[in-house]
């Protein structure tokens, strides 16, 4: 079938550059998976990988020829990296695989895209793009596009067994381009096979959970995923759906969306920093939000707009954002429209974060010795200023000072 969707990729000189240097010998290379799934769907292209009949030291000889840069990024595997205009292009022998253990796949390679396409996962993933604009369908993946269906190819229980994480790709490929119910048998065969997902690393985990919270349908899909047991599982504890919807209305980002799903108590972000393989930065930001959730939770009165300039100033802008997100909504201890407006305007830099300021400097030149009591002067006066809501005129600033040089004497 020909799509006009799919002509701006061909459309792609340094593509069709690729194209014409690996087939040169007579081979016959096609454009597959994501682009042509992503085109024929009216989303973003961001890669372009390929499938060709060429064996790996073929694709990589005949690069070079033409001036091109290979790199065998995974040649035992059959992908050599080929680099046109400085942009890269996967290109994998067609393979079919010997043996599989849920982790990796032992593969010979092969010139049968059919057979090619059979040992992927999803239908939707399984399109072949060649050079004359043709889209080959070996899987009834078209079918599914225009279904927004999200498939295993053949069986679904078989798929997930060749490779667990495909239970987290299920999920997320139906959050970010599925439509109604998910497919009945994939569903089944990956609640019945969660057991696998033991097996994998923590961190292939970790990539698929945060990219799949961001997906465009993660409410539905993520409050499934805590329905089947599988949240638990993931981050070894219990998920709080409510707070992980309303952290999704108020932002699009993993880590707010993560701490909305698993963290209460700033002990929760220590447990999924080992959980998930989480960075020091990943780890400290879910920590900071931790501690404010768990601060948040005792007040009786509302968060207002000043609480908020109060906030920020003591716990900093991320932490403030990521707490808000996720108690935004509940009755305590709620969070006024103004208190939003002012974090708004923070975030967007319409407004600067106050900053104190005194300086060690100032305090001497007040007659304050250095040492321990400029230290306890510089304190006080910073508690002063933020119970006094930031003020930053001069007047105030040096009427702060001498209470508190009066009050530490």
């Amino acid at each position: 079938m020909t799509h006009a969707q799919v002509a701006g990729l061909l459309a792609d000189p340094a593509l069709m550059r690729v194209l014409t240097a690996i087939d040169a010998g007579g081979s016959e290379t096609r454009v597959v998976g994501g682009a042509v799934r992503n085109a024929l769907m009216g989303c973003p292209v961001n890669d372009i990988d390929c499938a060709t009949t060429a064996l790996p030291a073929e694709v990589a000889e005949r690069a070079v020829a033409a001036g091109l840069k290979a790199v065998p990024t995974g040649i035992d595997h059959g992908t050599v990296t080929v680099v046109c205009n400085g942009r890269p292009f996967e290109i994998t022998t067609l393979r079919r695989d010997v043996a599989t253990d849920g982790r990796h796949a032992q593969v010979a390679f092969g010139n049968d895209f059919a057979e090619d396409a059979r040992r992927r996962d999803f239908t939707i993933n399984a399109l072949y793009l060649d050079k004359a604009g043709v889209v080959h369908d070996f899987t009834g993946g078209l079918a599914d596009i225009t279904a927004r269906r999200v498939r295993f190819i053949g069986d679904a229980g078989q798929r997930i067994r060749e490779d667990y994480l495909r239970i987290m790709r299920f999920f997320r490929f139906s959050a970010g381009y599925g439509e109604g119910p998910l497919d009945a048998a994939g569903l089944s065969a990956c609640i019945r096979e969660r057991h696998g997902l033991s097996r994998l690393s923590r961190e292939r985990i970790r990539s698929e959970l945060l990219r799949l919270l961001v997906a465009r349908r993660a409410v539905e899909v993520v409050g499934l995923l805590a329905d089947t047991g599988i949240v638990s599982m993931l981050t070894a504890g219990v998920a709080d759906i409510g707070r992980f919807t309303r952290a999704a209305v108020r932002s699009d980002d993993a880590m707010t969306r993560l701490a909305g799903l698993a963290v209460v108590l700033p002990e929760d972000a220590d447990r999924l920093r080992e959980r998930l393989r989480l960075s020091n930065g990943e780890h400290a930001r879910l920590h900071a939000a931790g501690t404010l959730i768990e601060h948040l939770h005792g007040w009786q009165r509302p968060v207002d707009a000043r609480a908020v300039r109060r906030l920020v100033v003591l716990h900093g802008l991320q932490p403030v954002a990521d707490a808000l997100a996720v108690v935004s909504g509940e009755p305590v201890p709620g969070v006024t429209e103004e208190a939003r407006s002012q974090l708004d305007a923070y975030g967007d830099g319409h407004e600067s974060v106050p900053v104190f300021p005194l300086t060690g400097r100032q305090v001497a030149r007040a007659g304050v010795e250095t040492g321990p009591r400029m230290g306890r002067v510089l304190a006080y006066a910073r508690r002063l200023w933020i119970e006094a809501d930031m003020p930053l005129d001069d007047a105030s600033i040096q009427s702060l000072l001498a209470e508190a040089i009066r009050r530490e004497v």
